[in-house]
């Protein structure tokens, strides 16, 4: 039981990490003892090693999500000229 205790609070305190130890951001870097500790718990865990293999699917298909659209010059034009007639109206 006490085994079993042990992995379900490594297995949390991993999926807390998951995300971090694979973005490598700079602004939220793990320390080297939570890398390795991290890693060997990937080495031997199923549940965690899914999981983090779930998070570089889905930052895959994010990396594939086209670039910010830009807006329709002829909607963004309305838009412009809708915006003027009401700061005119106010004026008057």
């Amino acid at each position: 039981m006490i085994t079993s205790l042990r992995r379900m609070l490594t297995c949390h305190w991993s999926a807390r990490r998951i995300q971090r130890y694979l973005d490598h951001d700079p602004s939220a870097l793990l320390a080297p003892g939570e890398v390795r500790r991290l890693e060997e718990h990937l080495a031997i865990c199923e549940k965690c090693t899914q999981l983090a293999a779930e998070h570089q699917a889905l930052n895959r298909a994010l990396a594939r999500w086209p670039g910010q659209q830009q807006p329709d010059p002829a909607s963004l034009a309305r838009l412009h000229e809708a915006v003027d007639r009401l700061v005119n109206q106010e004026d008057e």
